[in-house]
């Protein structure tokens, strides 16, 4: 099956196309057969890039206002006699829409049906910045491939394993009754992904190991993985919880803000605009929110820069430890993401100390390996540290063969 897979955000369309099915699955057998990025849709000029396999890459600059043209732009491109790898859209065999927030309504992907739709809907009001617009891809590539099964594969879904203990907050009840109030996470894809590649590279069924996953990018989150489920995370009602990130603050006393909000006299929407936008990273350094441009600048001697970093890395450890006790122990410590799967030097901070439980990175193996899947651990570490590229577009790929099998 030809499985396009869409990921809506406000201004942007990234997809992929990949062939698939049950059995390529268990084979192996998955096959990538092009992506592409649609960025700054509505501006005076959109930025659209795409690669079919043996097919020349595109590099365009149209004027896209708005998602319909954007997605109507995908299937022009995807069966383009010169630079496509489609003869017609009606080869396309379903669509997997990647859904932020599910809410407690939806613990696995789902084919969207009308009640289904229904209820991603309600679930904006949990994500206001995110679900709408994955909403309006669906509808809109509805329209468009009205004929084949559409399914919403959510980044919550992962994290509905959560104890209630884990995900309850300290307020009033009534709160969570009302208003749905709790943690739900994010990420769960890539962290479900890397649960299954680290069955094979582990060689033992997730049933048999605990395992730490950190998805380590411009947005970041850490979770315990036990025996294959998910028991806590560190991104919370939203994705602004947890760890310090590009350009979000992560954890800190709710008073701080109440407190800033009455000094500044801010609205809550200015307040809600410095918590995700202007904090993080870019907000403690002042220099950027790319981990890359930070690293460069602490090695020119930019303190700021530094303790953007260290701040960074001592969260990430102390959330390492604080999963490791969760889980009474762990197997092993995955890091994905850009930062994650490229940075060296924040794997190795991040677990400097950390020896008293087993967690020790071999330094050459770190570098050496750098963006590449692999142990970066001594052989006989206790704890296995690896680096695992992260495939979410694959993983929606196969949720959504699955889920149109009924195999969910």
């Amino acid at each position: 099956m030809l499985v396009l897979v869409l990921n809506c955000g406000s201004s942007s369309v990234k997809f992929q196309l990949i062939q698939t099915s049950p059995e390529a699955i268990e084979a192996g057998t998955e096959k990538k057969l092009a992506r592409g990025n649609i960025e700054k849709i509505g501006m005076t000029t959109a930025i659209v890039s795409f690669q079919a396999e043996g097919k020349p890459p595109v590099k365009e600059t149209p004027v896209i206002l708005e998602h319909r043209v954007a997605i109507e732009r995908v299937l022009t491109l995807l069966t383009d006699p010169q630079v496509g790898i489609l003869k017609s859209r009606n080869e396309i065999g379903a669509v997997g829409h990647r859904v932020v927030h599910g809410g407690e309504k939806f613990s696995k992907s789902q084919v969207i049906t009308e009640e289904v739709y229904r209820q991603i809907v309600e679930c904006c009001e949990l994500a206001p910045l995110h679900n709408p617009h994955n909403v309006r891809g669906y509808e809109i590539a509805h329209e468009l491939l009205p004929d084949v099964p559409h399914v919403a594969v959510f980044d919550t879904a992962f994290h509905q394993t959560m104890p209630e203990y884990a995900y309850i907050y300290g307020l009033p009840m009534v709160v969570y009754r009302r208003h749905g109030i709790r943690r739900y996470g994010f990420h769960g894809t890539s962290h479900r992904y890397l649960t299954w590649r680290m069955q094979k590279l582990l060689n033992k069924p997730a049933s048999e190991f605990n395992l730490i996953t950190c998805h380590l990018g411009n947005g970041c989150s850490i979770t315990a993985v036990e025996r294959g489920k998910s028991v806590d995370t560190s991104m919370g009602f939203t994705p602004l919880e947890g760890l310090i990130m590009g350009t979000r603050s992560g954890d800190l006393d709710p008073a701080v803000v109440l407190h800033i909000m009455a000094k500044e006299e801010l609205t809550l929407h200015e307040a809600n605009t410095m918590l995700n936008k202007h904090s993080g990273l870019i907000g403690v350094s002042g220099v950027s929110n790319d981990m890359r441009e930070l690293v460069k600048e602490s090695q020119k001697g930019n303190k700021a820069a530094r303790l953007a970093i260290d701040l960074f890395c001592y969260r990430l450890k102390k959330y390492i430890a604080a999963y490791y006790g969760v889980l009474n122990g762990a197997d092993a410590l995955a890091f994905t993401g850009g930062i994650g799967e490229n940075s060296p030097l924040i794997r190795s901070l991040s677990c400097a100390g950390l020896d008293c439980i087993g967690i020790q990175i071999d330094p050459e193996r770190n570098e050496k390996l750098n963006g590449s899947e692999g142990r970066i651990s001594p052989d006989d570490g206790k704890v296995g540290v690896y680096i695992v590229p992260t495939d979410e577009e694959m993983m929606i790929a196969r949720d959504t063969v699955h889920a149109v099998a009924g195999k969910l």
